[in-house]
């Protein structure tokens, strides 16, 4: 009702619609463990409001080095097309690369012509990308220390960075001598040589686009203890950043197991000097040219001398790109998201250095025992889920269990380790308890045709 003078009328004295908030916590978690074979792919898409209209994703790693389809490239271009699909239009809120193995970042490549998998994820534009914090310093060749914020640059922290870099030099000789394979190398052997020679070779593409990425938006560097990194981007859900230490942090370890120190964060000296016996052994007495010079066949005294000095050579190769691939592990990620009273573990790759360090902090283990999701760590590699981490899970136990713990693998058999000596990878009798005590999910049990396997965990 209008008055004289030009009053404001009732209705324009009404106090304007109060702007509807939104929802201070996700309802649930949809998690999408993606089919690439021997890798890790996992979209979380967290779900806040009766309605699902306000979600937010997180891609954890986008990589292969085993896909099921003869393609690899088509595969991860499918994956990263399901991943905008999720998206909705909308940008994918944070990307995280747990460490540098070719089988956790190789999706995240580009192509000349735009069309990668990994162009397709940049298209998204990432608020943040989250790595470990080794990879601060390895896109700056001449970094001088880490330059996240509560880092302290040292000399352990230069000489891990030089080490890293020095080992990809390892892994490409080795990857170029497997592919070869020369006459000196057992089918077998030049088969794993390859496989773990590729996985250890730094993929500069995806390495670049990682970085690109991180400029459009946010870069984090994680480590132990760091504060959430993803405080911002996921309303009511607390990450623990758990791995990997920093070298000034791990100077316990190094006190309390001596025997570890350069296997833990180091390359050991006399491993990176062998590159330069790799390609460089035409001298040596049963090489390639020896042979041909006696039409292919050598002496008959000499050929056990010949058999054992190849086998001894090529082992020699294998443990020293073994122990680099260990090292790698070793700069995991590992995180914990806690949300709901729930709490999802995503370790990456760590393996029993990075487990023990975190495991020795106060309160960890107390953290880690309620967990609800588990990420089963490195594919199913036995030293991946620690004993004293597994056994201290209390969700653990039978399928009348109510609150019983879920457990998700990506892997592909036949690709890592050796049953003979019980590394294979996924490890059996992990695997069967996984089984006998969790809801046990599994790429390697996903029919090929299907993409991924769909997780729904309810807060």
């Amino acid at each position: 009702m209008s008055t004289k003078g030009g009053t404001k009328t009732n209705a324009a004295r009404a106090k304007p619609p109060t702007k509807v908030q939104a929802p201070k916590s996700p309802t649930h978690l949809n998690l999408f463990a993606y089919q690439v074979g021997f890798g890790d792919c996992f979209l979380l898409q967290f779900v806040y409001g009766d309605g699902d209209s306000d979600k937010r994703h997180v891609l954890i790693d986008f990589g292969t080095t085993g896909a099921p389809e003869a393609d690899s490239g088509t595969l991860m271009r499918r994956i990263a097309e399901d991943i905008r699909d999720k998206c909705q239009g909308a940008r994918l809120d944070v990307v995280v690369a747990t460490h540098r193995h070719a089988d956790h970042i190789s999706g995240f490549a580009t192509k000349a012509n735009g069309k990668g998998s990994g162009d397709i994820i940049r298209a998204l534009k990432p608020r943040l990308v989250l790595q470990p914090w080794t990879e601060d310093l390895a896109l700056a060749t001449d970094a001088s220390g880490p330059t996240s914020k509560g880092i302290k640059a040292s000399a352990g922290s230069i000489r891990t960075v030089s080490s890293l870099a020095a080992m990809t030099s390892l892994a490409e000789q080795v990857t170029r001598l497997a592919i070869e394979r020369p006459n000196t190398l057992p089918p077998g052997l030049a088969d794993r040589l390859e496989f773990l020679g590729r996985d250890n070779t730094k993929n500069l593409s995806a390495v670049e686009n990682l970085a690109q990425m991180g400029q459009v938006g946010k870069s984090a560097y994680a480590y132990f203890g760091v504060q959430d990194p993803l405080e911002d981007l996921l309303p009511g859900v607390n990450t623990h950043v758990l791995g990997p230490p920093t070298v000034e942090q791990c100077s316990a370890i190094k006190k309390q197991r001596a025997t570890d120190n350069d296997q833990f964060w180091h390359f050991h000296a006399r491993g990176v000097a062998t590159t330069n016996s790799i390609n460089g052994n035409g001298t040596a007495p049963f090489d390639t040219a020896f042979v041909k010079a006696k039409k292919g066949k050598l002496p008959r005294e000499a050929r056990w001398a010949a058999r054992h000095i190849t086998n001894a050579r090529g082992n020699q190769l294998l443990g020293i790109v073994t122990m680099l691939d260990k090292a790698m592990n070793n700069t995991s990620l590992i995180l914990l998201f806690e949300v709901g009273g729930k709490r999802l573990l995503f370790p990456g790759d760590a393996q029993l250095e990075n487990w023990s360090y975190a495991l020795e902090q106060p309160g960890v283990a107390e953290l880690l025992a309620d967990v609800d999701l588990y990420k089963v760590g490195h594919h199913g590699s036995l030293n991946a889920t620690p004993k004293s981490l597994w056994k201290g899970f209390r969700k653990r136990g039978k399928p009348e269990k109510t609150d019983r713990m879920t457990s998700v693998l990506s892997t592909m058999a036949g690709k890592h380790g050796s049953e003979g000596k019980k590394t294979e990878v996924p490890r059996k009798t992990l695997v069967d308890e996984l089984k006998h005590d969790t809801h046990f999910h599994s790429t390697h049990e996903v029919p090929t045709s299907t993409l991924y396997s769909h997780v729904r965990i309810d807060f």
